[in-house]
C-alpha cells in the first residue's frame, strides 16, 4: 500500500510515516519512476479510534437537551479512550432523511466512529443502511443508549410509522392540488393560443 494509505489506517500524519521509512522502521521500497513508497506490511496496522459526536433533538425548544446530550457524548467518547474529531450538534426530525448535518457528517472521511446516544438521533427508519454506509467506508455508528425495553422500541417505531404516513398523507393532498393547479392553468393558456 502506498505510503499515505499507511499513515491514514495507522492514524499518523505523512509526515511520520515518511521519518518512520528513512529511519528504516518501514519494510517496503520505491518507485523509480514516480518516488512513490510502497510499504509493505503483513501485519494489520491499529487504526487510532477517532470519533464524530453526533447530537440531535427535534425542536428548537429542546436546545438546552441538545448541549446536555453532546456533552454527555464526548465525556463517553473519551472514556472509552476515542480522539474526538468533531462535535455535530442538530435541530431537525428524524424522520427527514435530509438532514444536512448528518449527511455532512456521513461524507466527512476524517473519523471512523460515529457515536450518537439512542439509535432514533440518527434516525428513525433505515438505520441498518445507515450501518451499512458506514461500514462500506471503514466507518461503525457507536450507539451509547441502546433500547432497554423492546416494548418502548416498539411503541416508538409504530408512533413513527404513524406520524411518517400522516405527514405523507397531508403532502399528497398538497401535490394533487398542484397538479390540478398546473393541469388547468395549461388548458387555460392552451386555449388562449
Amino acid at each position: 500500500m502506498k505510503l499515505s494509505e499507511y499513515a491514514k489506517k495507522a492514524g499518523v500524519s505523512y509526515k511520520t510515516a515518511h521519518r518512520w521509512w528513512k529511519a528504516g522502521q518501514l519494510r517496503g521500497y520505491q518507485i523509480p519512476a514516480t518516488g512513490t513508497i510502497i510499504v509493505e506490511t503483513d501485519e494489520p496496522v491499529e487504526v487510532e479510534p477517532v470519533a464524530l459526536i453526533y447530537a440531535r433533538v427535534s425542536s428548537a425548544e429542546a436546545k438546552p437537551n441538545l448541549e446536555r446530550q453532546a456533552t454527555r457524548l464526548s465525556d463517553y467518547a473519551t472514556a472509552r479512550g476515542y480522539r474526538i474529531y468533531k462535535v455535530v450538534k442538530e435541530v431537525g426530525s428524524g424522520l427527514n432523511d435530509n438532514r444536512k448535518l448528518l449527511t455532512n457528517a456521513l461524507q466527512d472521511k476524517n473519523y471512523n466512529i460515529l457515536v450518537a446516544e439512542h439509535r432514533d438521533r440518527v434516525t428513525r427508519f433505515g438505520l441498518n443502511y445507515i450501518n451499512l454506509l458506514l461500514s462500506a467506508t471503514g466507518k461503525r455508528l457507536e450507539i451509547v443508549n441502546e433500547a432497554d425495553n423492546g416494548k418502548d422500541e416498539l411503541m416508538q417505531d409504530l408512533v413513527s410509522v404513524i406520524t411518517s404516513f400522516v405527514q405523507r398523507i397531508y403532502g399528497l393532498r398538497r401535490a394533487k392540488r398542484k397538479t390540478e393547479k398546473i393541469i388547468a392553468e395549461l388548458h387555460n393558456n392552451g386555449g388562449e393560443e
